[in-house]
């Protein structure tokens, strides 16, 4: 899996896990059930994204940008 298809996974598990929470808390239990195993698997997939960031700025993929300086204003 390619870094980028492994950060729309990770956007795609977080987002599923937003709308489940907010059924968590209006007392749905299957939506409960479905945090716990989807935690399981974002765990997974994070672990992944780690390994890959880490190759890839190795690997020279991303390069720093520089940095903005930012504007004074004069009082």
């Amino acid at each position: 899996m390619s870094l980028t298809e492994t950060i729309n996974h990770l956007n795609h598990l977080l987002a599923t896990l937003s709308r489940d929470m907010t059924k968590v808390i209006r007392g749905n239990k299957a939506a409960a059930q479905r945090v716990r195993t989807g935690t399981i698997r974002l765990e997974k997939v994070a672990k992944l994204f780690r390994k890959e960031s880490i190759k890839a700025e190795k690997s020279g993929k991303f390069k720093k940008k520089p940095h903005k300086k930012a504007k004074r204003r004069k009082r």
